[in-house]
């Protein structure tokens, strides 16, 4: 069953299944999100052979199923609410599924970005080159052109995973450092961010503290009371010359 937290004006956080909440919500300006992985990644997470010996923090095994049932449906509610960029996080074997299911819904596949790793897990047995990237699908789904704010930038993106504000508690949270580029590439202040795979809340956190207003959804009750948590936070955080989402209002009781 649904539960939502409303943190401030336009900040709300629904602690739920996507595909339940997404059909109950507005449109928004656009989706930036970290969906589950495909079903061979989602594997490999958990696999002995990829544990860690060198003292660094261990691969986590993953605790979500795949999207492999689940993105068709949630294409459906991305085109119905988008008014703007999708940015999806897959791994590399992954953006070619990607790609033919945006199209087939006739959405805007732009192109791929990089998130280069710095401090990725090295190949320990030593048989190959380590995965030191994760990939970011880009689509519009607006009218007109698509438009960012990053004019003829390049499309890859160097942040360390292990970023100071990391909390270690969810297997692929991503650094807040990199999630406010892509926030501040691909939104404009005051507009609205939704995140339906929230995760521990990076997005959010991201979104808040740079003058977006945020939706975010998240299936798992421990990482959604965290996201909360984290999202709040944010809220006393914002950047100076930022106005961040306003407080929600007290609406006043009939005497």
């Amino acid at each position: 069953m649904s539960r939502v937290e409303h943190l401030a004006e336009g900040v709300e956080l629904w602690l739920g299944d996507c595909l339940d909440v997404l059909p109950t919500l507005a449109p928004v300006d656009h989706f930036i999100t970290d969906p589950p992985y495909e079903q061979r990644m989602q594997a490999l997470h958990g696999e002995f052979k990829l544990r860690r010996t060198d003292g660094g923090p261990q691969r986590q095994a993953l605790d979500f199923q795949s999207v492999q049932d689940i993105r068709e449906p949630f294409l459906d509610q991305v085109k119905r609410l988008n008014k703007g960029w999708l940015l999806a996080f897959c791994n590399v074997e992954g953006v070619g599924e990607w790609q033919a299911a945006i199209l087939a819904h006739n959405l805007k596949f732009k192109t791929t970005c990089i998130w280069n790793k710095p401090d990725a897990t090295p190949k320990l047995n030593g048989q190959g080159p380590a995965l030191s990237y994760e990939c970011i699908t880009t689509t519009w789904c607006g009218k007109g052109h698509a438009n960012w704010n990053g004019g003829g930038k390049r499309g890859v993106f160097t942040h360390l995973t292990n970023s100071a504000e990391r909390t270690g508690k969810h297997p692929t949270e991503k650094p807040v450092p990199l999630m406010r580029e892509l926030v501040g590439l691909f939104s404009n202040e005051g507009q609205t961010i939704c995140d339906p795979f929230m995760g521990s809340g990076t997005t959010g956190v991201a979104a808040v503290r740079m003058g977006r207003k945020f939706v975010g959804v998240e299936l798992n009750e421990t990482y959604f009371d965290l996201a909360c948590s984290r999202i709040a936070d944010a809220l006393l955080q914002a950047d100076m010359f930022v106005a961040p989402p306003k407080p929600m209002k007290q609406e006043a009781f009939p005497i």
